[in-house]
């Protein structure tokens, strides 16, 4: 791995940052991504939910698509890792790529490895280092120590993009149906969902299922590449090692300049010194007489060695007076000034990434008043009130649990008006009442030749729904003889109703709606007439609708 042809600038960051980097790539790179990913994804969503459709489980498609998801993002962290140092793929290199790059540790991360939180950052291990397994497993250990928090997070935040992109596409829909008919749209769409849906409306699910991945999952493993790229960064100081081989670089490129120069000023080395170099040359003679001297046995006085360290610093200057000298003839305007080059150091440690500083603020308590500095008595300083302070202390201090142990007196004393209030919550649950007792009447039977003899014997008997139903019923066909109608078959009361309008005679209309409303309050309030109502309503109507008493 060429790591000095990153296209990317690699320093230590944050997780955040990190992500980002790779979100960013993923932005750069769109095309050579989403095309493959579109091409490859679609192909396989269209061929699973045409064979789900023809074995009528179209949900399996579904479960498929979402299991086969390690599969397919081989393909952005293919696009990435050769991106990163230069080298975009084009899509059909990628598409060939996929035929045989990274089969062998799609075992692993379709089986146990399929409900990590960590996929994203495990899957660059598994598909760009190459190592045996234990080895793997060591590297899986230190990669996802120091990235396992943010890429569970990143998992979470990218499963929360899908749902909502999801969700859009289920509401989309509705924002093009009138607000009258929304609810009624609503709720046709939940039942259509709900209870047997079509097979369309699953392939639909799925659909925006896919939609929502296709959008989502590039940048989910984009944001974990950005956080292998940064442990690796982290681990192996990758940002040293370009910023080295750089400078190696420079240096060997400016080596056969220095060369060259070492060989145009040889044949100077040569030439005749001139008279400066000479004077030197006197300067120089003094470290072999000190070096001489130097030699001299341990047992010479203290005043001559002080003569010799003068004499030697004297030779020192002259060495580097004569070393300046040869620098500035040789390098002349080129020569890099000491000022300017420890400027540029200090500037260099100056870095907030060489030398990071934090700011922590704490709390800490106030230091008392020195008594010997402070020696002035308070004018605020009354003895006599220092219980009031003390007592609005105190009450700062425990308020909350004074106003809590109030609040637990008040609802003691007033327990007697509110403790009956939670007694139903102790009662045992009341006995379901008796089923009610449903006869189907059959409206294909002929109605007797006798009405109110017929009604009047059922009242007796005990059974006044039937009576009741039986003086509707004739009613009903008395009405409709009377304004020459046919009603149709299920007719409803309201219905009844609105045809009665059309009899001419109001007292036969009067009649009608009474023994409507009678038998409603029968059939749907259990509530029946008295004994006299009955006779009452029975004589109207045989009356009106002239039956034989």
């Amino acid at each position: 791995m060429k790591i000095e042809s990153l296209s990317v600038e690699l320093r230590p960051r944050s997780g955040w940052e990190a992500m980002e980097l790779g979100a960013a790539l993923v932005r750069r790179h769109a095309a050579s991504i989403w095309v493959p990913w579109i091409i490859v994804t679609g192909l396989v969503f269209a061929l699973l939910n045409l064979a789900a459709w023809a074995i009528d489980q179209v949900w399996l498609a579904l479960l498929v698509m979402w299991w086969l998801r390690p599969v397919f993002d081989r393909i952005p962290l293919y696009v990435l890792s050769r991106a990163v140092f230069g080298s975009v793929p084009s899509v059909a290199e990628t598409l060939r790529a996929q035929l045989y790059w990274g089969w062998k540790p799609m075992l692993g991360h379709l089986t146990w490895r399929r409900f990590s939180p960590l996929r994203t950052a495990m899957l660059p291990v598994d598909l760009l280092e190459g190592a045996s397994p234990a080895m793997m497993r060591e590297r899986r250990r230190i990669i996802g120590a120091g990235n396992g928090g943010h890429a569970s997070l990143l998992a979470l935040m990218c499963l929360h993009f899908i749902l909502a992109l999801q969700m859009s596409g289920l509401l989309i829909p509705l924002m093009f149906v009138p607000n009258e008919l929304l609810s009624e749209t609503a709720r046709g769409v939940w039942l259509t969902l709900s209870e047997n849906p079509p097979a369309w409306a699953l392939v639909a699910l799925n659909a925006i299922d896919w939609f929502a991945v296709v959008l989502i999952e590039p940048f989910y493993i984009g944001a974990g590449f950005g956080l292998y790229l940064n442990r690796r960064t982290q681990l192996e100081a990758w940002d040293l090692e370009i910023a080295f081989r750089r400078m190696r670089q420079r240096i060997g490129a400016a080596a056969g300049t220095a060369l060259l120069a070492v060989a145009c000023l040889a044949p100077l080395a040569m030439s005749p010194v001139p008279a400066w170099a000479q004077q030197a040359g006197n300067a120089t003679e003094a470290p072999d007489d000190a070096a001489g001297e130097s030699t001299a046995p341990d047992t010479e006085s203290a005043a001559a060695g002080d003569g010799e360290e003068a004499a030697a610093e004297d030779d020192a200057d002259g060495d580097v007076e004569h070393a300046s000298r040869s620098l500035d003839d040789v390098f002349g305007d080129r020569r890099v000034a000491h000022d300017a080059f420890e400027r540029s150091v200090k500037k260099a440690y100056a870095d907030g990434d060489l030398r990071p500083k934090q700011t922590i603020t704490t709390w800490k308590p106030k230091d008392k008043k020195d008594k010997k500095k402070d020696d002035k008595k308070d004018p605020f300083d009354m003895p006599s009130l220092r219980w009031l302070g003390s007592v609005f202390a105190f009450i700062a201090e425990y308020g909350l649990w004074l106003l809590l142990a109030v609040l637990v007196g008040i609802l003691i004393a007033t327990a007697k008006r509110w403790l009956p209030w939670l007694q139903w919550m102790a009662r045992p649950p009341l006995a379901e009442p008796a089923p009610v007792e449903v006869r189907s009447v059959d409206h294909q039977e002929p109605l007797p030749p006798d009405i109110a003899a017929t009604a009047r014997r059922l009242w007796a008997q005990g059974q006044p729904r039937r009576a009741l139903a039986l003086l509707y019923r004739a009613s009903v066909e008395a009405m409709a003889a009377r304004i020459d109608a046919n009603l149709p078959p299920g007719a409803t009361e309201a219905e009844c109703l609105r045809a009665s309008r059309r009899m001419p005679e109001p007292e036969d209309r009067e009649a009608f709606q009474r023994v409507v409303r009678v038998w409603q309050y029968a059939a749907y309030g259990h509530s029946l007439p008295a004994s006299d109502d009955f006779d009452a309503l029975l004589e109207q109507l045989a009356r009106r609708f002239r039956w034989s008493a």
